[in-house]
């Protein structure tokens, strides 16, 4: 992981999700692919606006939109306590990052 923010670099990302054995490891590891992707892509386009921050963290949620499936083919999902440690994390991340944002709107193209 090659992120320019220390803070970032060291956050441990989806912790709730990889300390609950329902959740699949490697399907975590997917989770927080994304969520390092979104910091890189924070790091490189440096929104200078909560409008601009929002379009890359709703790319980040239809991309976990995407792995939803993925969960549900491995006999869990994206339920209450993903949900919350997701949502977390992106709120925490771009709180890092200078933002202070609104949680919901976040994640707001979600379907999980």
């Amino acid at each position: 992981m090659n992120l320019k923010n220390k803070e970032a670099s060291d956050y441990k990302f989806l912790q709730e999700m990889y300390d609950d054995g329902y959740f699949p490891n490697f399907l975590v590891d997917k989770g927080k692919d994304i969520l390092v992707r979104l910091c890189q892509k924070i790091e490189e386009e440096q929104p200078n606006s909560l409008e601009e921050l929002y379009k890359l963290t709703h790319q980040s949620t239809e991309e976990f939109n995407e792995l939803q499936e993925e969960f549900e083919e491995n006999e869990s999902e994206i339920e209450t306590a993903a949900r919350d440690c997701i949502g977390v994390d992106f709120s925490n991340l771009t709180t890092i990052y200078g933002f202070d944002a609104d949680i919901e709107e976040l994640i707001a193209t979600r379907d999980w």
